[in-house]
């Protein structure tokens, strides 16, 4: 194995992709184990601490997966030494059936506005970023990511209660965005939505989730019809201000595919 060219043993280590072969072939000398950390695109996290250990490995990482907390130590560590990241997947899961998604007294040492700062500023590659159910996301985090991103097609705010129409007004001035997710995202009211109107993402933006927005009326949901490339929309558990007549007059127009309104599918 010594006698391989770091080209050739490159080469090998990018055609195999179960994570027990290439932990096996890293194994055989320190020559297999550089090339191996050089090669690998994508990592899942399970122990974040350990990061400053062996993130310096894979300056190569295209995508970057976590369901734990996370600091903003970490954050800035994964965005110097991993700067080629594009897939950032950081959403948050519970850790037992007790959890309860409002009390933040578990995820105390989790990154927030800071964290995502590191992140928007030293990964400018990133397409990708999904944010569900971290606490610490607010508006200051969110304008970070959309104003020092340009590629960045697909943002997922799911249930980042501290997300509010001033993050909207920034993302509405982005030209990339395709997929915002803002489930359970309830600051969030009409003069969001029509934020989201007035600028590029009326031109870009494809999937819209706002199920369990329960600030949202008709109003802000016909406001969305001047998105013209909109093709699939999420109503669901709105509330009682947002009606059928904002329902059916969305899934009126040509470009529209789908619509999710009260937990009932509609294609059109």
């Amino acid at each position: 194995m010594e006698n391989l060219g770091d080209d050739v043993l490159a080469s090998i280590m990018s055609r195999v992709h179960d994570s027990a072969c290439r932990r096996s072939i890293s194994q055989v000398c320190k020559q297999s184990l550089r090339i191996e950390g050089l090669t690998r695109s994508s990592v899942r996290v399970f122990e974040p601490y350990l990061l400053p250990n062996f993130l310096p490995r894979f300056p190569n990482l295209l995508k970057f997966d976590t369901s734990e907390e996370i600091t903003n130590t970490h954050l800035e560590i994964l965005a110097e030494k991993c700067p080629r990241i594009q897939i950032l997947n950081l959403n948050f899961k519970k850790k037992n059936r007790f959890y309860d998604e409002k009390d933040e007294s578990l995820v105390l040492d989790d990154f927030d506005e800071n964290g995502l700062c590191f992140i928007a500023m030293g990964c400018s590659h990133l397409n990708t970023v999904s944010l569900r159910k971290r606490s610490g996301v607010g508006d200051a985090g969110v304008v970070s990511l959309v104003s020092f991103l340009p590629k960045l097609i697909y943002l997922d705010l799911s249930f980042c209660e501290k997300v509010s129409d001033e993050a909207l007004r920034v993302i509405g001035s982005v030209g990339s965005l395709k997929y915002l997710n803002l489930q359970g995202c309830w600051l969030v009211s009409d003069a969001g939505l029509k934020s989201l109107t007035g600028g590029p993402l009326r031109m870009t933006l494809k999937k819209l989730v706002l199920a369990e927005c329960d600030r949202i009326t008709d109003c802000g949901v016909l406001s969305l019809m001047q998105l013209c490339c909109l093709e699939e929309l999420d109503l669901a558990e709105c509330g009682p201000n947002v009606t059928d007549l904002a329902g059916e007059a969305i899934a009126s127009s040509e470009s529209f595919k789908r619509l999710n309104f009260v937990m009932a599918c509609k294609c059109v």
